[in-house]
């Protein structure tokens, strides 16, 4: 599958290698199509490097893997019916996450791009957990968010791939704004512990 990752960082690249490895066809997206990561992640693995629209245009999934503050400006970059029919996971937080719906990246993209199939996941577990969840012991929990299910379901099983056993269906992309808001608290124990192998199990109850 051609995938594009948009940003080269941590979390674009633990995924970029990853899916890489799996055999898909990725171009990884930065604001200059010169930038030394992405050439590098190219190099490494005989893939692609590219500015955003680069990947934008190659992906058949997007993976949004940018600074949440320039969310919107980088899926915007290859023109406004770039996004139209593909899969658009969104990885971006924003800093502080504003209480209102403005406050949701997931949601905001889905409304700035009606025609992506935007799915919110992933956003609140660090790079190395992302990939490989096995790092931790036990069952421990990650979060889905779209309006569409076709699109939903083929994410979770991406997810599966990775090994997550825990993958739990929050509904709609209205419903992104919980697991965008629950960052702060990631970001709390992550100073408190100084560490970022950790993650929380969602327990059911029986009633």
């Amino acid at each position: 599958m051609k995938i594009g990752v948009l940003g080269t960082g941590e979390v674009g690249q633990a995924l970029a290698r990853k899916l890489a490895s799996d055999g898909h066809d990725v171009l990884m997206g930065a604001r200059s199509a010169t930038n030394e990561k992405a050439q590098a992640f190219a190099r490494d693995t005989g893939n692609k490097a590219g500015a955003f629209a680069d990947a934008i245009r190659h992906g058949e999934w997007l993976f949004v893997c940018v600074d949440g503050a320039h969310t919107i400006e980088t899926l915007r970059s290859a023109g406004p019916d770039a996004l139209d029919g593909k899969i658009v996971i969104d990885i971006s937080n924003l800093p502080v996450p504003d209480p209102s719906d403005k406050g949701s990246l997931g949601l905001t993209v889905q409304r700035t791009f009606p025609n992506a199939r935007v799915v919110k996941t992933l956003n609140c577990v660090s790079a190395e957990l992302m990939t490989d969840p096995a790092r931790l012991p036990g069952n421990h929990t990650v979060f889905v968010s779209s309006d569409d299910a076709e699109a939903k379901a083929a994410v979770v099983d991406l997810l599966a791939g990775f090994g997550w056993k825990s993958i739990v269906d929050l509904g709609g992309i209205a419903s992104a704004r919980g697991p965008e808001h629950f960052v702060a608290l990631w970001v709390e124990i992550y100073g408190a512990l100084g560490i970022t192998d950790f993650n929380f199990a969602f327990l059911r109850g029986q009633g």
